[in-house]
């Protein structure tokens, strides 16, 4: 596509289900973006997708879809199972292809779709809407600024109770399911934004009774002997907190860190212990509340309010990278997509390869 700065970018979205309905509302929030079409499989759910957005053609098919000369962007938002046919076609079609997380649930198609995305001049990118907040900006300036000194660790956490339902997409195999794909995947991928990649991965997990990850931990060591410590659920709702600690202080990404709408600027121990208190507890949460909320000393807060779910970013990106004629944007590339794959994997294999197997389901949460 070879788009001129001051063109609209004219999307249709795969998909009618919840990851639609807030695409299609943040894209109404978006300069220079304008929903034009969208497709389902189901007919009567693409006709009452499109009479609740307005002026959007609505398509029975994909292939239609790809095919329609008034879409220049295409957001894929169907089951894990289905992103790297529907993007293979998508790219083929000439379309840009933005996909929702996971980009695919493997490395080895990750890398398959970037190459071929290469080759045919096409813009690609998993739709990891946490990278382009400007919370996550911010966290990064305060990093390369030595706001909080030489960084030490990293701690993360991301969970949300979903009860085993062997047909749910959370729990199925066959659709790429697992917690690590639907929410660790955020944490690594954080992680690796704000400090490159690691020298050495270790994880363990436990397994639901379909054999997909119902919760996991992962270890990150990084560069100086920064650590990593990350974890995911499906067996629990989370403080879903995202902290970087330093010799100088800490920052804390306001939960849950993948919607992040601000950062607190701890500049000393306490501060940072007060802002990421532990537990589930009403106390608990309401001494983070009330730390979070309240102008504090040692705490600086730095806010960034927004309507919308926050993905009117990556939106935004989308369209200046196919304005300015690339390919991808340097903050979700395809194959640094496959590098997250990858550790997943690592962890998933590297627990049978000790010889330990998959944490049992009766086993006490790691």
């Amino acid at each position: 596509m070879h788009s001129r700065p001051s063109e609209t970018i004219r999307w249709g979205i795969v998909g009618a289900g919840v990851m639609a309905e807030q695409f299609a509302s943040d894209l109404a929030l978006t300069e220079k973006a304008a929903l034009t079409a969208v497709s389902s499989r189901t007919p009567e759910k693409a006709a009452a997708f499109a009479a609740r957005h307005g002026n959007v053609t609505a398509h029975a098919a994909c292939q239609a879809l790809l095919g329609d000369p008034s879409v220049d962007a295409v957001y894929i938002a169907t089951p894990n199972d289905t992103h790297f046919e529907i993007a293979r076609a998508a790219i083929e079609s000439g379309k840009a292809v933005l996909v929702e997380k996971p980009l695919v649930t493997t490395s080895r198609d990750a890398a398959r779709l970037a190459t071929l995305a290469s080759e045919r001049g096409v813009f690609l990118m998993e739709a990891m809407w946490t990278r382009f907040l400007p919370a996550i900006a911010k966290t990064r300036a305060l990093i390369g600024e030595g706001a909080i000194g030489e960084v030490t660790r990293l701690r993360g956490s991301l969970a949300f109770h979903h009860p085993y339902d062997a047909e749910s997409r959370f729990y199925s195999r066959a659709h790429g399911g697992g917690a690590m794909l639907d929410l660790g995947i955020y944490g690594i991928s954080l992680a690796r934004f704000l400090m490159g990649e690691p020298l050495e991965v270790d994880g363990e997990w436990r397994q639901a009774p379909s054999g997909v990850d119902k919760s996991a931990s992962v270890a990150l060591l990084f560069d100086r002997d920064v650590e990593a410590h990350l974890s995911c659920s499906f067996e629990h709702e989370g403080d879903n907190c995202f902290i970087i600690e330093g010799s100088d202080g800490a920052l804390v990404l306001q939960p849950p860190f993948i919607a992040a709408n601000a950062v607190l600027h701890c500049r000393n121990r306490l501060a940072a212990r007060l802002a990421a208190f532990p537990g589930q507890s009403a106390l608990s949460r309401a001494i983070r509340k009330f730390v979070r909320g309240a102008p504090l000393p040692g705490i600086q807060r730095h806010a960034f309010p927004r309507a919308g779910y926050g993905l009117q970013y990556e939106i935004a990106a989308v369209g200046d990278a196919l304005r300015a004629g690339h390919t991808h944007d340097r903050r979700s590339a395809p194959l640094d997509t496959a590098r997250t794959l990858e550790i997943i994997e690592t962890v998933l294999a590297e627990q049978n390869r000790k010889g330990r197997g998959p944490l049992s389901p009766s086993a006490p949460p790691a």
